[in-house]
């Protein structure tokens, strides 16, 4: 599955591209719109974006489980080495304080990022907020060509901004297009 990133310039538009997507048969939780107009979406019952989608909660989350199981990881070996609790102190008790590290990284990681944007998004923050809106179109192989070829044919005011190979992998890059000329 790929999502396609397509810029819209009007609410107008954006409904008919959901229309005519619906009408090939992208469901709507394969069709998600980032707006700064959310009521307008709402308005035009256009399925909107989630939080995974606009902030970066998972990215952050799993970088911050991970630096939480580094600190775990090290800090038990302090408290191995300098025994302030006595020589006695069972191996479970070292692995609970690498889990309760871990876990504590991982939330402290989505608090920071549900404050910031999802990094794959930030290249298109400036035509979000200069009004246009961003389709994010997960599409199987067999759709791919039928949601390209008909954005093509029926929506030429909007602009194929980018392809990723999949989402929900925050790590991964999504390199933008360069502008079409017309």
């Amino acid at each position: 599955m790929q999502c396609l990133y397509y810029l819209a310039p009007t609410l107008d538009s954006t409904h008919t591209i959901s229309d005519d997507l619906h009408a090939i048969g992208v469901k709507d939780r394969y069709l998600h719109v980032i707006s700064k107009d959310e009521a307008g979406l709402t308005k035009e019952r256009i399925h909107s974006s989630n939080y995974i989608e606009t902030m970066d909660l998972m990215r952050s989350g799993f970088v911050g489980a991970y630096l939480g199981f580094i600190v775990g990881v090290l800090g038990a070996f302090f408290i191995m080495a300098i025994k302030p609790f006595g020589p006695d102190v069972s191996g479970f008790i070292y692995i609970a304080f690498i889990a309760f590290t871990t876990c504590f990284g991982a939330w402290e990681g989505g608090l920071c990022g549900i404050a910031t944007d999802n990094k794959k998004l930030a290249q298109f923050h400036d035509d979000i907020e200069a009004g246009k809106y961003l389709f994010l179109i997960y599409a199987h192989k067999n759709k791919i060509d039928a949601v390209r070829e008909m954005m093509q044919r029926k929506h030429p005011g909007s602009q194929h901004v980018a392809t990723d190979e999949h989402f929900i992998n925050s790590f991964s890059d999504v390199t933008r297009l360069p502008p079409r000329t017309s």
